[in-house]
């Protein structure tokens, strides 16, 4: 585990027990429908399914990204993982790291993931099973595993922790969908491991919206990805360069 006396760096400490029981109530917790959900993908890379016929390098914004989103991604984000969905009530999306070069920007990898098991929505609430449109800071990490970064003081601020673990009663697809781990800055309070369960809109608008390790279907709210995907996003998101997600099904993503 990637541990440095800076306190951008810090590492959080709580007890096993007490966060097992708050992870039950995570937005991306389990299949509490019970289906059968199919085996974990290996998700590498693909570089030939871009959700446009863009260049990959030189871009002037990010692609298929409509003033409405695009407006709302800070002049100092210079790291962008743009999740597409393919439609308003599917499950499959593909993920793209976008990463700025001066004022333009480039396609460095992508693959393809998973969201809400219902597809997307623009006012997410508790247990809806949708993934939230929006552009969303990327400021913490955590998961069982150790962090796979390890340069010191380097990467999000990572908590490992046992805590993470799904409950073994849930599904054995799911059992390791957090052990990597990314939170999204959905109703949550920046600076805090993924897991903190507080919620500054109120439990209603739901939260602990993570990007974490995909079980080859649809989430309770996250997006999903291979083990390769998360631990090249956690070796390569860098805190000093702002980092965002902007998520949501197509049609959604290029409102004007």
């Amino acid at each position: 585990m990637r541990i440095s006396a800076s306190a951008a760096r810090r590492t959080w400490t709580a007890t096993a027990g007490t966060l097992a029981c708050l992870l039950a109530l995570t937005s991306c917790g389990g299949s509490s429908d019970g289906a059968k959900d199919s085996a974990a993908q290996d998700g590498g890379s693909t570089q030939s399914r871009s959700p446009t016929a863009s260049p990959s390098t030189k871009l002037q914004r990010i692609p298929g990204v409509g003033d409405r989103l695009q407006d709302r991604i800070p002049d100092s984000a210079r790291q962008v993982v743009a999740v597409y969905g393919e439609g308003p009530d599917s499950a499959k999306s593909t993920v793209v790291l976008y990463s700025k070069h001066g004022k333009t920007w480039d396609r460095d990898r992508s693959w393809q993931g998973h969201n809400g098991k219902k597809g997307w929505s623009t006012d997410h609430r508790e247990g809806d099973k949708r993934s939230p449109v929006g552009v969303y800071t990327l400021t913490d990490a955590g998961g069982v595993l150790a962090d796979p970064d390890r340069a010191p003081d380097a990467g999000l601020p990572y908590t490992q922790s046992g805590a993470f673990a799904a409950p073994r009663y849930w599904p054995k697809t799911h059992w390791h969908d957090f052990d990597l781990v990314i939170a999204i800055d959905y109703n949550r309070v920046k600076g805090t491991p993924p897991n903190d369960p507080t919620r500054p809109q109120g439990q209603s608008k739901g939260g602990s919206i993570w990007l974490h390790m995909d079980h080859g279907s649809g989430t309770s709210g996250c997006v999903s990805l291979s083990r390769s995907a998360m631990e090249h996003l956690l070796r390569t998101l860098d805190p000093a360069q702002k980092p965002v997600v902007v998520m949501g099904d197509k049609a959604q993503l290029a409102r004007s």
